[in-house]
């Protein structure tokens, strides 16, 4: 009779667990940590052999004791201070409703606007009659996120001469997570085009504005030139590849992806394979710059 030995212990497969100061990327199930000195937070729960483990796909983040994980794609939570750019949804009493790709709308009162010609007085009644003269469903806005509300929703303000209605231009959808926070959201590129970075994940380009001063006069319908045209357009492209490679976007990596990009046509940009080795030169040229 023969008696089969299994091999040693250190080479028996045994389930391996990655230590959590190593672990940064995890998927729904992960554990994150054995530990149970950590506190959970959003995007974690604690397992039934009290381990701490991810309830969403995205990075881990520690803040002393605390875990939690931040999602890859999820819905813009505003912070106080954010400059968001949005479209106005609704105009309501005394308010208008703004989309902010939040989980709801945003609001921005009428005490929270400057009046055209920045005058400062208390709003009357005549100022409520003339909101559509103001901002109107379909207008663009970029504003500063002033407080939260108890149902989760974000009151917004434009009091700041450099917020409010926004000329001509375009607005597309990126992933919030991947706009940096830099002490300006608000750009004149060298290419000769205007890009506001909202914390929200909303992007606006449009032709330069030497005035940046956006308080709620009527906006000119100005024609823009085949120049700038191409310019908006290969700056959008440009963006949309790196967000679909997860590239960070602040005024320099969007500068050197431009720089990159001028040796395609526009419309080559789309195509994923020049996707790439746009997006490759431009990690290459930050890496260089760093």
């Amino acid at each position: 009779m023969s008696i089969e030995i299994g091999p040693p212990l250190e080479e028996a497969q045994l389930p391996i667990y990655v230590p959590f100061e190593e672990k940064h990327f995890v998927v729904p199930g992960d554990v994150i940590t054995e530990d149970s000195g950590f506190m959970k937070g959003h995007g974690t729960f604690a397992d039934g052999m009290e381990r701490l483990a991810a309830s969403v796909a995205g990075t881990v983040e520690r803040v002393n004791k605390l875990v939690s994980v931040k999602p890859f794609k999820s819905r813009y939570a505003g912070e106080v201070g954010d400059v968001i750019v949005g479209r106005i949804s609704e105009v309501a009493q005394k308010k208008w409703r703004v989309d902010t790709n939040a989980r709801m709308d945003s609001v921005l009162l009428l005490s929270g606007v400057n009046l055209p010609g920045g005058e400062l007085r208390k709003r009357s009644a005549v100022d409520e009659l003339l909101m559509r003269d103001y901002l109107v469903e379909g207008d663009l806005i970029v504003a500063e996120v002033q407080s939260e509300f108890q149902d989760g929703s974000l009151s917004l303000h434009t009091r700041n001469l450099k917020y409010g209605k926004l000329p001509q231009g375009i607005m597309f959808k990126v992933p919030a997570s991947l706009i940096k926070r830099c002490k300006t959201h608000m750009h004149n590129l060298h290419c000769g085009a205007t890009i506001i970075l909202g914390n929200n994940g909303y992007v606006w380009i449009g032709p330069v504005m030497h005035d940046m001063d956006l308080s709620l006069r009527e906006v000119k319908r100005e024609k823009i030139s085949k120049v700038d045209r191409e310019s908006i357009a290969r700056l959008r492209n440009c963006i949309s590849a790196m967000a679909s490679h997860g590239v960070l976007l602040y005024d320099t990596s969007i500068t050197f992806a431009f720089e990159a990009s001028l040796k395609y046509d526009i419309k080559d940009l789309l195509k994923p394979d020049i996707q790439v080795e746009l997006v490759d030169a431009t990690r290459r040229n930050l890496a260089q710059h760093l």
